[in-house]
């Protein structure tokens, strides 16, 4: 077996060398491993399977556990029983082990029902990867496509080369078309298009990680401004308190707490003319609230016409990127 093995694996290299002296060779791998564990109708077939073999191996132990007790008996009523009873007694002890033996060996034996079942459960999803990979080396004009897993040993394989999520976002298309409407079948089309020229172009992808680490970092910064903007509001709030608590104080005749931070008045009754104050204050106090006003309504409107400005930059800069990189691809 062994041989055989080394002797394809020379055929193999001997055709890529024969085919790569007349044009270039294109070589993809996958993680067969790595797949099945991303298909959800594995995953669930593998929980259940796994369930039966747990209640397989509890069986099991609940046959030891008899054999046991059967052995531990016999010991303590040994010096009591006849010499016809113990080797009654032995035999159905090896009996015993004996249908334990053939109970394993036929849960989890080589040609056991565990293997069987692995079989029949990978088999078909097997044949959807196999579908799948196809129908990627034929689009993408792949020579050569490996399976990592398997008995070739690769020595050393490039991340570049791993075509195992494109195999695995085939098996999922397939899966969502079935529930889509038209519109939404558009696109999602769409959307697989430019997943496919990513995968085609990896200096594309690389950009397009840089362009979302920037816009998750203008996104950061837009919210920081807005708790910004919002503390300014309440800072200005409580300063416009804060005036209509001195002004009222000074018309009753009571004294604010210069170490107050709230602004709060030792006369009881403050609190119920708060509302109808504002319209008490002193026109000099009138001017300076609205000139805060202003600035706030002036420094949110700067704001969002810088952030839509660099807005439009980084997407005309996108687009130019685009359109460079389709033409280098045609």
């Amino acid at each position: 077996m062994r041989i055989s093995k080394y002797i394809s694996i020379v055929l193999l290299l001997v055709s890529i060398s024969s085919l790569s002296q007349s044009r270039g060779v294109k070589i993809g791998y996958i993680d067969m491993e790595y797949i099945l564990e991303k298909v959800p109708d594995y995953a669930e077939a593998k929980n259940q399977l796994e369930q039966k073999a747990q209640k397989w191996k509890q069986e099991i132990e609940v046959k030891k556990n008899d054999i046991k007790t059967l052995k531990e008996s016999l010991n303590t009523e040994k010096v009591l029983l006849t010499k016809e009873l113990i080797e009654e007694r032995e035999e159905e002890i090896s009996f015993q082990e004996k249908d334990l033996l053939d109970y394993q060996e036929k849960r989890f034996g080589a040609r056991g029902d565990l293997i069987i079942q692995k079989t029949l459960l990978v088999k078909p999803i097997q044949d959807q990867i196999f579908t799948a990979i196809q129908d990627i080396a034929e689009t993408k004009k792949y020579d050569f496509i490996f399976d990592k897993s398997s008995d070739l040993t690769m020595l050393f394989a490039a991340q570049r080369f791993d075509i195992s999520d494109q195999v695995v976002r085939i098996l999922t298309r397939i899966q969502k078309r079935e529930q889509l409407s038209k519109k939404q079948l558009k696109d999602q089309e769409a959307k697989e298009a430019e997943e496919d020229m990513v995968d085609e172009n990896p200096a594309m992808a690389e950009r397009q990680k840089i362009l979302d680490e920037r816009k998750a970092a203008r996104e950061k910064l837009l919210e920081e401004r807005k708790l910004a903007i919002e503390e300014r509001k309440r800072v200005a709030a409580e300063k416009r308190q804060k005036l209509i608590d001195e002004r009222e104080a000074k018309k009753n005749g009571t004294v604010i707490e210069s170490n107050n931070s709230e602004g709060e008045s030792k006369d009881p009754n403050v609190d119920e003319n708060k509302a109808t104050n504002e319209k008490e204050l002193t026109p000099e106090e009138k001017r300076q609230l609205v000139i805060e006003e202003r600035k706030q309504k002036v420094e949110e409107r700067k704001q969002a016409l810088e952030e839509k400005r660099r807005k439009i930059l980084e997407e005309r800069e996108a687009a130019k990127k685009t359109k460079e990189e389709e033409s280098k691809v045609d």
